[in-house]
């Protein structure tokens, strides 16, 4: 038996001003109010820069930059693996549309909100680039 790649999802850490944008997930149910860095999958023949430019003008009708990607990787459940990349804002501002609230939190802030599971292992090296 081969073991089957996982499917690449990929999260925005957007930075503006020292403090880190949280969405705050409606669904499925058992994700419902907790807090998440926004993206998504990363569809064939998409590079994962690409794929989070258009995830996050989809979820939240801005355009953002990646500027590096951090160290790692997340598991998400038994078929997909998170990574995370440093973004900036370059146009609007987020509105949610597949979540329910954002926030922006300063480094300090980052442990208020119940964040989905394979985010928080990113959250110590994003509160030492909000730091800086």
């Amino acid at each position: 038996m081969t073991d089957q790649p996982r499917v690449p999802v990929v999260g925005a850490a957007i930075l503006r001003d020292g403090r880190l944008l949280a969405a705050r997930r409606t669904t499925p149910s058992a994700a419902a109010g907790r807090w998440e860095l926004p993206g998504g999958k990363v569809e064939p023949g998409e590079t994962p820069d690409d794929a989070l430019v258009r995830e996050v003008a989809e979820e939240l009708g801005c355009t953002i930059s990646v500027t590096s990607w951090l160290p790692g990787a997340a598991p998400i459940g038994a078929t997909h693996e998170l990574r995370v990349a440093a973004a900036l804002l370059v146009d609007g501002e987020p509105e949610p549309t597949e979540h329910d609230a954002v926030r922006w939190l300063a480094a300090a802030d980052l442990g208020d909100v119940d964040w989905l599971e394979p985010d928080r292992p990113f959250l110590p090296h994003l509160a030492g680039m909000m730091r800086r």
